[in-house]
């Protein structure tokens, strides 16, 4: 567990510094059928989230389906994402973990734009 504690850390410090490579090249392959990793990285440079506070990995228990929930803290908000350990490496369910974006990243990419607010 204490592997996979640092890997989400890491993967969370890495999604806020705009360093999206590393964050797509953690993704299960069920959410790599969402997007393609050139399509993620176009849409991360073309519309940048806005700069927030960083997230604070605090734990990870055993979930569904084999694995686990990460809970983490950004800003005084807890979430809860999706790892499991596939072929000897964590990797994070986007589908489970953020559903919302997994709809949005389905969209083309004019109307991925206007649905963030981003002039694209």
């Amino acid at each position: 567990m204490t592997a996979l504690l640092r890997i989400a850390q890491r993967f969370n410090d890495a999604y806020e510094r705009g360093d999206y490579g590393p964050v797509y090249d953690r993704w299960d392959a069920r959410s790599r059928a969402v997007i393609s990793r050139g399509e993620y990285l176009r849409r991360h440079i073309e519309c940048p989230a806005a700069p927030g506070a960083p997230a604070r990995v605090e734990g990870a228990t055993p979930g569904p389906n084999g694995g686990w929930l990460v809970r983490y803290e950004i800003g005084g908000i807890q979430f809860v994402d999706h790892w499991f350990y596939v072929d000897g490496r964590w990797v994070f369910d986007l589908v489970l973990s953020n559903p919302d974006a997994a709809r949005l990243y389905r969209l083309p990419f004019r109307r991925y734009a206007a649905a963030i607010g981003c002039a694209g």
